[in-house]
């Protein structure tokens, strides 16, 4: 028997030509410029990507998990405050609460979508409580009317990750655009990726964009006027200029994203796969990723990966159960839908240069896998 076509997970050549001859053409620029830290090319994204996230202003950092920390030192979080979010992430969210010096403290997910769910948020407060992170979770924008209302009764920051949610929307609202501050995360994998390390912070409030502006940089107010204990996290030139010639095509490959996603849920039929719920609307989900569960998961990805599929797990060690956590406390109810869902997911191939026949095998590996 003919081994099958492997569809991988993700394939960063598969970029166009096109695209990739105008990054190597604004690499030499770059390089030829002289210079290649905080320059025009950094301001130009930074404000290119606020105008996109709706957002009065931007600060390009090192990575996602600084613009957390940066984020949450702005806002005054440190020793003795506690901060809300889930378990079901990626661990920078934790590592970050951490690195402020707060105590994350874990609320429990709504098992239809993975997100937090805010009943268990608001049986997590505590007079501790400072600030509420909320992920926008595999590209799906969280209804944050509620989270809101309750940050808003118990005067607590709310926070968006929106690492994995570039250009998610709700209503007449972006993804980033109603909390306190928004982190995001332009690591390769990302919907918007740069060729390394790269992050940012949006906000709607000057004063958190100034105070990010100095930390990032040493805290500086200006050159050697060191006025905040800040740290080095600059988003540089070179993936900054990348960044630019890739963010005109992410309008495009969402759509690609949504497409695929859309194929799965329609065409997908096998009774041992459970969907999360469906988008609310088309613009409330850009499909970072496509995740389904089951309690045959194990069984699931041999037989996938036999039938040439490549599937991941996230997040199959929830952020409680890691040994690098400290100091930490758990929603009154625990975490039973946490941890029943990171023991049942996993990850279908969903990257926007999938061809028509590769997502044609998916589907068809998943409606013959047997248990």
């Amino acid at each position: 028997m003919a081994k099958p076509h492997s569809v991988p997970f993700i394939d960063f050549k598969r970029d166009p030509e096109s695209l990739i001859q105008d990054q190597l053409e604004v690499v030499e620029q770059v390089l030829r410029s002289g210079w290649w830290v905080l320059g025009g090319q950094v301001q130009a994204f930074e404000s290119a990507w606020a105008k996109t996230c709706q957002a009065t202003g931007c600060v390009g950092v090192g990575n996602g998990l600084d613009a957390i920390e940066i984020g949450l030192r702005a806002l005054g979080v440190g020793p003795g405050d506690e901060v809300i979010t889930t378990a079901v992430t990626a661990f920078a969210t934790t590592l970050a609460i951490q690195r402020c010096g707060a105590s994350p403290v874990f609320a429990d997910i709504d098992p239809t979508t993975a997100c937090l769910c805010p009943s268990s948020v608001e049986a997590s407060i505590t007079p501790k409580t400072k600030a509420v992170v909320v992920v926008h979770l595999y590209g799906r924008f969280v209804d944050l009317k509620r989270l809101q209302n309750l940050c808003d009764c118990h005067s607590l920051y709310l926070v968006e990750d929106c690492a994995q949610a570039h250009l998610a929307r709700s209503g007449d609202y972006s993804a980033g655009e109603i909390g306190d501050f928004a982190a995001w995360s332009f690591y390769p994998t990302k919907n918007l990726g740069a060729i390394g390390d790269a992050g940012a912070l949006t906000s709607n409030n000057q004063k958190i964009l100034d105070l990010a502006s100095e930390m990032r940089n040493y805290g500086q107010r200006d050159r050697y006027h060191h006025d905040t204990a800040g740290m080095n996290s600059r988003l540089d030139e070179l993936q900054a200029a990348i960044l630019l010639k890739r963010l005109p095509m992410l309008r495009e490959w969402t759509n690609r994203r949504r497409a695929i996603a859309y194929r799965y849920w329609s065409e997908i039929k096998n009774s041992n796969m459970t969907f999360l719920a469906f988008p609310s609307t088309d613009d409330s989900h850009v499909h970072h990723l496509f995740v389904l569960t089951s309690q045959y998961r194990d069984t699931f990805q041999t037989q996938l990966r036999e039938m040439g599929i490549q599937t991941l797990i996230h997040y199959p060690v929830p952020c409680h159960q890691q040994k690098a956590l400290g100091v930490h406390r758990l929603s009154p109810s625990g975490l039973p839908f946490t941890e029943t869902h990171c023991l049942q997911c996993f990850s279908l191939p969903i990257h926007p240069y999938l061809t028509e026949d590769e997502v044609s095998q998916v589907i068809e590996a998943c409606n013959n896998v047997h248990v």
